[in-house]
């Protein structure tokens, strides 16, 4: 309850709640059902590469979390990655569109392929669009299957912010979440953002999330 949360609160504490990775826990919505539907596929993947991409806060980490727990594979950091780890274990890669060796990342996905295993990469936007890349990953990638997370609609973004404001145990009413609808960015990630920064001012001054408090949130 909203009241048992302020009344024992005197200041916000720094601590983000756990996010929930399961496959139960991901809101499926059309812009992301094909998504889930590869990632429930495998292992009958036509090849030992994908790609899944996506706008930020589209969900593609909740769904590489998804894959790992189904594959028995694990997350590499797409800076950082050490070569002499990955063998034909299944990986998941993330980001590589921001990868700063493009030689070495081509070298992992090569590596992971002739050894028999599976690469989940997942990306901002598809490899066909990428520009100033090393030739050879961006073939690579491009040959791979695609799978791409569209925009979230008004019904996905409803949910979402439900249920990151109940996860926090705060009561929002319908027209609190509907004001919210109207003026803020399109996006899952603005979302948590916002629940965030609402969830901190809320237990700050030791009141309620209303329309008022979400209107100051959003700067207006």
């Amino acid at each position: 309850m909203v009241s048992d949360r302020l009344g024992s609160a005197q200041l916000p504490l720094p601590l983000d709640p756990t996010p929930a990775y399961g496959r139960e826990d991901f809101l499926v919505a059309d812009c992301n059902r094909e998504a889930l539907g590869w990632i429930d596929a495998w292992p009958r993947w036509p090849g030992p590469l994908a790609v899944l991409a996506g706008p930020e806060g589209s969900g593609k980490t909740h769904l590489a979390h998804v894959w790992c727990r189904l594959s028995n594979a694990r997350i590499v950091d797409v800076r950082t990655f050490d070569l002499d780890s990955i063998a034909h274990a299944p990986v998941a890669v993330e980001d590589v569109d921001r990868a700063p060796d493009d030689a070495r990342l081509l070298h992992v996905l090569n590596r992971v392929a002739e050894a028999g295993g599976h690469v989940l990469t997942t990306a901002r936007v598809a490899p066909g669009y990428w520009r100033g890349r090393l030739p050879d990953l961006v073939s690579r990638l491009r040959a791979a299957p695609t799978v791409e997370i569209g925009r979230p609609d008004d019904d996905l973004i409803t949910a979402v912010l439900r249920k990151l404001f109940r996860d926090r145990q705060i009561e929002v009413s319908d027209e609190a979440i509907a004001y919210l609808l109207r003026h803020m960015e399109r996006s899952l990630d603005a979302a948590r953002r916002i629940v965030d920064e609402a969830d901190g001012l809320a237990l700050a001054e030791r009141r309620p999330v209303t329309i008022p408090l979400l209107r100051r949130v959003l700067g207006g």
